[in-house]
């Protein structure tokens, strides 16, 4: 058997393995440590669209939390009321696709923009999209927010509307139900994601990143891929809404702020530019950090406990120090973030020093092959 083929069977065992664990995990959680997987996987599926904006094609975004925005107010007007009350699985379609066509809007910027000029363009669509959460009532519910319509598909709820339903003698609420819908739509989301980075898009954006002249040498439509790995940004950055509006259960406009753009930087630096996997490691570091230090604040020096306003440092500060540290060790130290410094370290596992056998009957030592063989003449 090849060592490619090893290889591949191993990564897939293992990728079965972690899919087991995954889906096991409801059985044995509370809902806290549910609840801290869900808003990762959220953080995941927003974390790999702007890793393939900015980490693949190299384009600078500030505006990602607009679009989570989009996403989670389109699921909760297109679903609820007022509103047009369509099924929840239908609103969750248009709602992707409603950010999809937000970013469509703004491809023809995004097409003839790059660096920090993007960044910049990118960050008015923070701010005017605060502006319209918090003036449009009718829609948002102003600065109080809107209550989350229940997702149903096949009239199966994904809430405590039963709250008899139990599997293997484990009760099933709402962040048990919505777990596996998470760990479903983060699927689709590593698949098609990974598929894309393969495939051809993927190679176009990398040489975009690299070099636009040697990118349209080879043929590359520059205009056209950057817009495109926009769309597809925004439409990730919708589904991760949706899915943050289903958990969280009520959004509000304050969550959607610059500092969302900024942790979802923070994850894709920290994870690894341009890797799936690494964005999906750097969410789970920036989204379960602050919650992590939020319940052990009591137990943590220097962290005040929440509310106590003592003037202390709070766990959601604390937290944001400690992966701007990260941050800040990653470049020095780790400049591919997390996903490198993993595939460096399998590298040095694998690899083994040669063993080197004497022979009775090989050369002298410090002599080569060559000399020491007798000269053959011929005859």
């Amino acid at each position: 058997m090849s060592d490619v083929l090893k290889s591949a069977l191993r990564r897939r065992g293992w990728t079965l393995l972690l899919a087991l664990l995954l889906f096991a995990l409801p059985f044995y959680l509370d809902a806290f440590w549910l609840r801290i997987g869900l808003f990762s996987m959220a953080a995941a599926i927003g974390a790999v669209g702007i890793g393939l904006l900015s980490g693949t094609a190299g384009q600078l975004s500030l505006g990602h939390a607009f679009f989570l925005a989009v996403g989670a107010y389109g699921y909760v007007w297109l679903a609820g009321e007022p509103g047009p009350g369509l099924p929840p699985a239908l609103a969750v379609l248009l709602a992707v696709l409603l950010a999809g066509a937000a970013g469509g809007l703004f491809s023809p910027v995004a097409g003839r923009v790059k660096g920090i000029y993007l960044g910049v363009a990118t960050l008015a669509l923070v701010f005017l999209g605060h502006h319209v959460l918090l003036t449009a009532d009718s829609v948002t519910g102003g600065f109080n927010g809107r209550s989350v319509p229940p997702l149903e598909l096949g009239g199966f709820s994904f809430t405590e509307a039963d709250p008899g339903l139990t599997v293997l003698g484990v009760p099933f609420g709402a962040e048990e139900r919505l777990w596996y819908l998470g760990l479903a739509l983060f699927a689709l989301t590593w698949f098609t994601a990974r598929g894309l980075l393969r495939g051809r898009p993927g190679r176009a954006l990398v040489a975009l990143r690299d070099s636009e002249t040697a990118a349209s040498v080879m043929g590359v439509h520059v205009a056209k891929y950057r817009s495109a790995a926009f769309v597809v940004s925004s439409m990730y950055a919708g589904l991760a809404g949706v899915l943050l509006a289903l958990s969280f259960r009520r959004v509000v406009p304050d969550y959607f702020s610059l500092a969302l753009s900024v942790d979802y930087l923070a994850m894709i630096v920290i994870g690894g530019l341009g890797s799936v996997a690494g964005a999906t490691a750097g969410a789970v570091f920036v989204t379960a950090l602050p919650l992590l230090m939020t319940r052990y604040a009591d137990q943590l020096p220097l962290v005040a406990t929440p509310g106590s306003g003592d003037g202390s440092i709070g766990p959601t500060e604390a937290a944001r120090y400690l992966y701007g540290a990260a941050i800040v060790v990653i470049l020095l130290y780790a400049p591919d973030g997390l996903h490198g410094l993993a595939r460096r370290t399998r590298a040095r596992l694998r690899r083994r020093p040669p063993v080197t056998v004497p022979s009775e009957t090989g050369p002298a030592p410090g002599t080569s092959a060559t000399t020491a063989r007798a000269k053959e003449h011929t005859p």
